[in-house]
């Protein structure tokens, strides 16, 4: 069988809502393990979490929707998602 190669996609999430960072952060990257995907969280606080994440669009996709459920002690108002572009597609 060959081998099938997703395309990698890089993208900016910000997670807004009432949040545990203490948890949620920990609870984000074992997620993102999970699903394979490269992460690298930039903030936390307790109303927002911003990271890195990269991977095939629709295991970030899965990410997402993972996030948006999250674990029981947070609620999630709103993910928003932004492309990272590297230098040689700006180009």
């Amino acid at each position: 069988m060959p081998e099938q190669h997703l395309s990698q996609q890089q993208e900016r999430m910000t997670i807004i809502g009432e949040l545990d960072a203490a948890s949620f952060v920990p609870w984000i990257r074992r997620h993102a393990a999970k699903l394979g995907l490269s992460h690298a969280v930039s903030h936390t606080s307790a109303d927002r979490i911003e990271l890195q994440i990269a991977g095939p669009p629709e295991l970030i996709d899965m990410m997402e929707m993972g996030c948006s459920l999250g674990p029981i002690d947070v609620w999630v108002e709103t993910i928003l998602r932004r492309p990272i572009m590297d230098d040689a597609k700006q180009r």
